[in-house]
């Protein structure tokens, strides 16, 4: 994939639409002539491919022949260095393919960095008899990610013909052959090829057959080239979610659709479309999703578009394309008429928003949510200018949902609608919000910390993966492989997550015999004959309270955290003698853990409740209405267990977007010089009481929020020159001594950022890299063009706009990990929020 806007400006050209459908004719990208009879297969990657991911390495070998026939050549041209082929060759081996029968194929059309060879040279080679011979024996061929059009360049002639290399290519695609890519490497694939753009730039209805992105411009036009046309049934684009690129490939796909051609197909990272030519049908392997974008029934008026079909496919599902009949994977089960959620939810208007990215947003807060039959967001530029992005849902909607990995939340969605209509969108400084700040009346006592404890705590942001080895090997490590473990069961509404839990940790060696479910619990569970609510005295019993003595673990699942705490604490507030007990056994050197709920049950000041734009402008309520309540409102706090000393915890913190509700609370109830803790799903915060670290391990991060140099007002729901910092597998940072270590296989962006160019605010579900730490990494830390970036949130005509900017201790830090996938951190981003005035007018 070329870099975000390109490094080299080329010439602005400025098309008419007119003289843009003339161009591309006569460039050849329009005339297309779909194949016949063709048997090899597809593996399209959205970028960003682990090398865990078992799953689509599997799969691709398996079309290739399998371990032992496959012969696999690897095309090396769109990358800057042979790095990423390298690592390509190495994951193959490592799932069991010889290493004879992987070739770097040696077609480029430049050098690359650190080899002593010009590589420019093997331009030629894809005319050169001798060595495009050696593709006939080959069963699978991948391309690399990087630039899509030095793939392009170095496979076709000047004139748009096919090279030697390329019709070898051709040939044993025909024959039963697989081709694979990722990134750039998926880009190729369709016949119409999206080379640069952004859904701004798409939305605007702006493209352009020539490179004219402009660094300074903040959106780009849809740069479109013509690709080697491999995938028959439409458009492809990639690393689809993480770079919100639906308005460029819905406007892509509308521009250039044909009578036989109306889908186009998003693909996310570390996600593979997987196309089976014979059968016509299009499955989903990997951690994501794929897109599917129907231009059938849709219209377009001026700069608005009109009932654009989306749906949205899981790993285990399948299209059967002619058709356009969707097959979901069975373990998943219709959300339609069963939704499991009822709230209200706020427009997705910036990184304050729950379920900030596209699917998410759509499953949680539309499908699978019986309140709403359309959701909203936005997508404009620093000005204003830009766009209202409306979902709906009819009676052809539906969802499907799932567990994936454990229990992770895993939907597919088919046929939701979206309408988009060019809007100017206003902002004016206001003094302070409508609605008054109330503050909480929670009394934190005294903390029953020890400082000589000896244990450690495992805090899991939610969502745990079962896959999550290094979380997993943790927890186990610090009770010992032959430890014994007690799971609480208290915050759930079954013993289903419980028992998935102990066949977690003996998947990971521990004995099922060590492992126990105890009888803690406030409130009756489903699915079983006992009447778990009796439990409630078992947090005074002696002899449970003897048993926790004997524990070198203690896990606490997910759920409803003030189960938890009801089941533990007297109803004085003062510790249960089984919780007494636990205590014990932490000071001794056990190891806590828990996920979720068990997340937030670990800081003195629990958090229960709310959202953060609900808890920023209103404050905190005293009434607490159960699971609902995590979906918004304004802030709940209780009494937590209080095992990590050093500062508020929260949880499923970028995915429910819950930044600003940390801030309010720690503004609130902080203590000095303490930090709060931001924890991301599938993620762990690992306490050492021992070496006074906190450390991360597992996929996601860890925010830490410092409001030491803080001006806060929370009556005027003003927070100033607070310091945000995000640490991901491997960082650490010591609570006594203030200080960060960065994981070694990280280099400093400061003074070497990658990107030069203005971004965009942050504005909703369409805003390049949503998730709030990528946005401040590639739009801000890893940004040379930019000294601050801007988000906002709003409702009703009023709202925040949220500043984050560069200060001089902010630095930043970039390396790969698990294979070719970017791992950022950054540190001491300082923040401000401001209330602000909203009006919207049609533009």
């Amino acid at each position: 994939m070329i870099g975000y806007w390109g490094k080299v400006k080329k010439g602005i050209v400025v098309l008419t639409v007119l003289a843009l459908i003339g161009s591309m004719a006569t460039t050849g990208i329009m005339a297309k002539k779909n194949e016949k009879n063709i048997k090899g297969n597809l593996v399209i990657v959205g970028g960003a491919l682990g090398s865990s991911n078992s799953h689509v390495y599997e799969k691709f070998i398996g079309l290739s022949g399998g371990k032992k026939e496959a012969k696999i050549g690897i095309i090396p041209s769109a990358s800057g260095s042979m790095k990423s082929s390298v690592q390509f060759k190495e994951d193959l081996i490592s799932y069991g393919v010889d290493e004879k029968s992987i070739e770097i194929l040696p077609f480029s059309s430049h050098d690359f960095k650190g080899t002593e060879e010009d590589e420019s040279k093997w331009k030629k080679n894809a005319e050169n008899h001798h060595i495009t011979k050696r593709i006939k024996k080959l069963t699978g061929i991948w391309f690399v990610g990087g630039d899509q059009l030095k793939i392009t360049d170095t496979l076709m002639k000047e004139n748009g013909e096919r090279t030697k290399a390329l019709e070898e290519i051709w040939g044993i695609y025909r024959k039963g052959a697989v081709l694979g890519g990722t990134s750039a490497g998926a880009a190729i694939m369709s016949d119409v090829m999206i080379t640069g753009g952004d859904s701004l730039g798409g939305l605007r209805q702006e493209f352009t057959t020539e490179d004219v992105s402009n660094p300074e411009d903040e959106y780009a036009p849809v740069y479109i080239e013509k690709g080697l046309g491999f995938f028959q049934w439409g458009i492809v684009d990639q690393h689809f979610n993480e770079r919100s690129r639906l308005g460029r490939l819905a406007a892509t796909a509308l521009r250039y659709k044909t009578a036989d051609e109306k889908l186009a197909y998003g693909i996310d990272e570390d996600t593979a479309m997987v196309v089976n030519n014979q059968e016509g049908t299009i499955s989903v392997l990997g951690r994501s999703n794929v897109t599917i974008v129907d231009t059938s029934g849709s219209t377009t008026t001026g700069s608005g578009i009109r009932d654009l079909d989306i749906s949205y496919l899981s790993p285990g599902d399948k299209l059967q394309v002619k058709t356009k009949e969707f097959t979901i994977a069975e373990d998943k089960v219709e959300t339609k008429e069963y939704e499991y959620y009822n709230f209200k939810p706020l427009p997705a208007t910036g990184v304050l928003s729950s379920y900030g990215t596209l699917p998410y947003y759509l499953s949680y807060s539309l499908v699978d949510n019986e309140a709403v039959e359309e959701v909203s967001s936005y997508l404009y530029d620093s000005k204003g200018n830009g766009f209202e992005l409306i979902f709906k849902q009819t009676d052809e909607t539906n969802g499907y949902w799932g567990y994936e990995d454990g229990q992770k939340d895993s939907y597919s969605i088919l046929h939701v609608k979206m309408d988009v209509s060019p809007v100017k969108v206003n902002f004016s400084d206001k003094d302070r919000l409508q609605q008054d700040f109330k503050k909480s009346t929670l009394d934190v006592p005294k903390s029953s910390f020890d400082p000589e404890t000896k244990g450690s705590l495992v805090i899991v942001g939610g969502a745990l993966g079962s896959s999550n080895e290094e979380v997993y090997n943790e927890f186990i490590k610090r009770a010992g492989e032959n430890g014994k473990i007690g799971v609480v069961p208290a915050a759930s509404s079954s013993l289903k997550s419980s028992h998935a839990f102990k066949e977690d940790l003996t998947s990971y060696g521990l004995s099922a015999e060590n492992i126990d479910i105890l009888p803690i619990s406030n409130h009756d569970f489903k699915g079983t004959e006992e009447n778990e609510e009796d439990w409630i005295d078992n947090k005074n019993d002696p002899d449970l309270a003897k048993r926790i003595l004997e524990y070198d673990g203690i896990w606490f699942v997910g759920g409803d955290q003030t189960n938890i705490t009801q089941s533990l604490l007297n109803e004085d507030g003062t510790n249960s003698q089984v919780l007494s007990s636990m205590w014990r056994i932490y000071r001794n050197g056990a190891v806590l853990g828990g996920t979720s709920a068990g997340a937030a049950i670990m800081s003195d000041v629990m958090i229960a409740g709310g959202g953060s734009y609900d808890t920023l402008s209103k404050g905190f309520t005293e009434n607490y209405d159960g699971m609902s309540q995590q979906e918004g409102g304004p802030g709940y706090l209780e009494k937590g267990l209080g095992f990590f000393p050093y500062g508020i915890v929260d949880q499923h913190f970028d995915k429910k977007a819950r930044l600003g509700r940390l801030i309010a609370t720690t503004a609130v109830y902080g203590k000095e010089n303490e930090l709060s803790y931001g924890i991301d799903e599938d993620t762990a915060l690992i306490l050492d009481n021992a070496s006074k670290t906190v450390e991360v391990k597992g996929r996601g991060g860890v925010s830490l929020v410092d409001l030491s140099q803080s001006d806060l007002s929370p009556s005027t729901h003003t927070y100033k020159d607070i310091r945000l910092s995000w640490i991901t597998s491997g960082d650490q940072y010591n609570v006594e001594s203030k200080e960060f270590s960065i994981s070694d296989h990280k280099v400093s962006t400061k003074d070497y950022e990658y990107y030069e160019y203005s971004a965009a605010p942050h504005t909703g579900v369409l805003t390049p890299h949503p998730a709030l730490a990528n946005y401040l990494s590639y739009s801000l830390i890893d940004n040379a063009g930019q000294d601050e970036v801007k988000s906002f949130s709003f409702s009703q005509g009023e709202g925040f706009q949220l500043t984050f900017r560069k200060g001089n201790q902010t630095e930043g830090f970039w390396g790969y990990r698990d294979g070719n996938k970017d791992d950022y951190s950054f540190l001491e981003v300082e923040m401000d929020i401001d209330p602000v005035t909203v009006t919207i007018e049609d533009n």
